[in-house]
């Protein structure tokens, strides 16, 4: 077989030649030196190796005069001998032309770095080539000619775009801009990278044009090259996944290394299907044996427990999963700045770091306490609503990516609350479909299917669109989202910064000392006659962590004298409920004169 059919691998059992394919592009061989008559199929490369098999199935290969490799056509489903006198078919793949565009002169170096990657990694180069416009030879036919049929023949798109517009034709539109245009109209896979993140220096239309890409597609931001082949790798190796040419299992679905049952909480497991019970009226009892519960949902692999049974239900996730914590950051100002007023890392299961990063948000914001006219409890109303708080962590964990060696960050400012996590959205949804009715698509499956078991997440896609109408009915501005770079970012803005206070001002010494705000709101709370026990003093609150509920309110209160014990010589029982003591009754009464 002659070294000009030859290279580009596969999947699936081939044919022994006995003797070389002829040198013809129209005829068709076999291993019998037989012609086939076949309809042509395009798009199989074929690879040559030494046919050792003693039997294999029998698959056609056309040559094509002049090109790097032979075509796989059509086959013939028979059993041939295989005697080890020539090339062997050891495999097919697909192969998928990439079109990279932009503007020649200005990108150069970035093009030429391009395609040395895709062609010099050990993965990429097995499914892509890449065609650049400057590689084709002089003919008679005209640029745009060329380059738009190219773009016809490319299964994707891969746009670098940077300050220049480009050679405008008769129209005023520069070849990028056509290029993408095409694109879009056969409904090509579109990847866009922009070189630099100051747009006010680029021409008025390649900033047009960006805006448009960005209301249609993803667009990755890039510094340097090693930054650029680094978003394009991670682009071109979700949309193989996507167009399931690589099939790896998911992370959440595989197995995490060095875990067994034993690493997993019984106790946690009881909890989740509890909850799960009430909210979701799950099938399964809070007895289930745990294998039985994890095989139930997808949670294990090969009897062992998946990353994502760590996650939920692990003794300690981040002895495995290290950055799988939350760190959380509360700034005065609107700048991120040194020393930090308070830094908080939460580690163990999903459920708990949601759970403990909501109350520290939540307990640093404002709120106003209202009064009983409309029912027994008394209504607190938060500055930012917490359902809104609540479904930007969650989401933060439920999609993160979690092979990222990054950790969730949420940052409250004085104007605002940011919550940035590792990982990028899917390819088929855009930062603007977030904000209209648009499929629920998960990073990690297995971990939002308990998240929604528990109540902490919807499985329509609609949590954008919850978050957007609760900031609107609270006069705030909708959430705004973006990705920059590796990080996914959702911003949700506190009320104008006037007057805001971080604890309770002092009325009049000594009778109203200034106390923390949490301790103040519980006072608050404490105000009717009626004692109240901490699960109900959490749920009006609006927070679930019992640790930070103790430890931010009900302890430092005890500690200031301004709340009491209904059974005091017995501080843990389950009966234990709180009442205001006097100086707490003397303190709200000179904070309202």
């Amino acid at each position: 077989m002659p070294s000009k059919t030859l290279f580009k691998l596969a999947a699936i059992r081939g044919v022994a030649f006995s003797q070389p394919s002829p040198v013809d592009d129209r005829v068709i061989w076999d291993a019998r030196q037989t012609k086939i008559p076949t309809q042509p199929r395009e798009g199989a490369w074929v690879s040559h190796g030494d046919a050792g098999a003693e039997a294999r199935s029998e698959w056609a290969v056309e040559t094509r005069l002049g090109e790097r490799a032979g075509v796989l056509r059509a086959a013939r489903p028979r059993t041939v001998a295989a005697d080890g006198g020539g090339g062997e078919v050891v495999g097919v793949t697909d192969r998928r032309r990439i079109f990279v565009s932009s503007v020649q002169k200005e990108l150069a170096a970035e093009r030429r770095a391009l395609r040395e990657f895709v062609e010099g990694d050990a993965l990429l180069r097995r499914f892509f080539d890449v065609f650049l416009f400057e590689d084709v030879p002089a003919s008679g036919r005209r640029a745009d000619e060329v380059y738009l049929t190219e773009v016809d023949r490319s299964d994707i798109y891969l746009g670098i775009l940077g300050d220049d517009y480009g050679a405008e034709d008769g129209s005023g539109r520069s070849p990028t801009e056509c290029e993408f245009d095409r694109a879009t109209q056969g409904r090509k896979e579109r990847l866009v990278f922009v070189r630099g993140a100051a747009d006010a220096t680029r021409h008025p239309k390649m900033r047009a044009l960006l805006e448009r890409m960005g209301d249609q597609t993803v667009r990755r931001r890039f510094q340097e090259i090693p930054e650029l082949t680094t978003l394009v790798y991670a682009s071109l190796v979700d949309y193989l996944a996507a167009t399931g040419a690589l099939r790896t299992k998911p992370f959440d679905a595989s197995a995490c290394p060095e875990a067994t049952l034993d690493d997993l909480s019984e106790s946690k497991l009881v909890e989740f299907l509890q909850r799960a019970q009430r909210r979701r009226g799950y099938v399964l009892a809070a007895d289930t044996p745990l294998p039985d519960a994890l095989a139930h949902l997808n949670l294990l692999d090969r009897e062992l427990p998946t990353h994502a049974a760590v996650l939920l239900f692990g003794k300690n996730p981040q002895r495995f999963l290290t950055t799988s914590e939350v760190k959380c950051l509360h700034f005065h100002g609107t700048e991120v700045q040194k020393p930090i007023p308070s830094y908080q890392i939460y580690k163990g299961d999903v459920f708990h770091i949601v759970d403990q990063s909501v109350d520290f948000v939540m307990s640093k914001i404002d709120a106003t306490v209202g009064t009983r006219a409309a029912g027994p409890t008394t209504p607190v109303t938060y500055e930012m609503p917490r359902d809104t708080v609540a479904e930007a962590i969650v989401n933060a964990v439920a999609h993160r990516d979690y092979s990222s060696n990054a950790s969730i960050q949420v940052m409250l400012f004085s104007d605002r609350l940011e919550i940035w996590n590792p990982g990028q959205l899917p390819a088929t949804l855009t930062i603007a479909s977030l904000s209209v009715p648009h499929a629920s698509i998960p990073r990690n499956p297995l971990i939002a299917e308990p998240l929604f078991l528990t109540g902490y997440i919807e499985k329509a896609g609609t949590g954008t669109l919850d978050m957007i109408a609760q900031c609107q009915s609270a006069g705030l501005p909708a959430p705004m989202f973006r990705q920059n770079g590796g990080q996914f970012i959702q911003v949700v803005s506190r009320p104008a910064a006037m007057g805001r206070r971080e604890t309770t001002p002092p009325v009049t010494p000594p009778l109203a000392p200034p106390l923390t705000q949490p301790v103040a709101r519980l006072l608050e709370l404490l105000s009717g006659v009626e004692p109240v026990g901490a699960a109900e003093i959490r749920k009006r609150l609006g927070l679930k962590d019992r640790a930070h509920v103790r430890d931010r309110y009900i302890d430092p209160a005890l500690a200031e004298g301004m709340i009491e014990m209904t059974i005091p010589d017995r501080p843990s029982s389950r009966l234990q409920e709180y009442r205001l003591s006097e100086k707490g009754r003397a303190w709200l009464n000179a904070r309202s004169q």
